[in-house]
């Protein structure tokens, strides 16, 4: 084999070694980052699997179950009649919607002890996002709501 042939082999060898190398790093990366969303209910049934997977839980917060240190926080999720007691340790605070009966989400991996461990928190809070009732400040009076367009609608346009 000539010189310029042994050249394309050694290329051709170490290509195949750095685009192997890529594609198990992208591999490792993805299987990491890959979460499973599973309701409590289907937590407490999945054996020796929940220990294994990253996991995204939801529940609703019990009330009077927070118990907050600086980022650190421990609570209980309810899903219909089952409870969830789980540990935060992120480094980001809690959101400012975390609180009793809000709906939140965790994400993170279930102990054998029986704690979801979780690295990250979303919460929502219902109400807030609510439509205004009648009798609530900001709330037009029933029947008013088209009327109050009308009149903010500038006169002579499109005449």
């Amino acid at each position: 084999m000539s010189e310029q042939g042994r050249r394309y082999v050694r290329f051709g060898a170490v290509m195949a070694v750095i685009v192997a190398a890529l594609g198990y790093l992208a591999y490792t990366g993805v299987q990491d980052s890959k979460s499973y969303y599973v309701t409590i209910k289907e937590l407490n049934g999945m054996g020796d699997g929940a220990y294994a997977k990253r996991l995204r839980v939801a529940g609703n917060v019990a009330p009077g179950s927070i118990r907050r240190q600086g980022t650190h926080a421990e609570f209980q999720l309810v899903e219909q009649d089952r409870t969830l007691p789980v540990i935060y340790g992120g480094t980001e605070p809690l959101p400012d919607t975390f609180k009793d009966n809000a709906q939140a989400l965790a994400e993170g991996r279930f102990g054998r002890d029986g704690v979801f461990h979780a690295t990250n928190i979303q919460a929502k809070c219902a109400s807030k996002y609510a439509p205004k009732q009648n009798g609530q400040p900001g709330a037009a009076p029933a029947g008013q709501g088209n009327a109050q367009k009308a009149s903010l609608a500038t006169p002579g346009m499109g005449q």
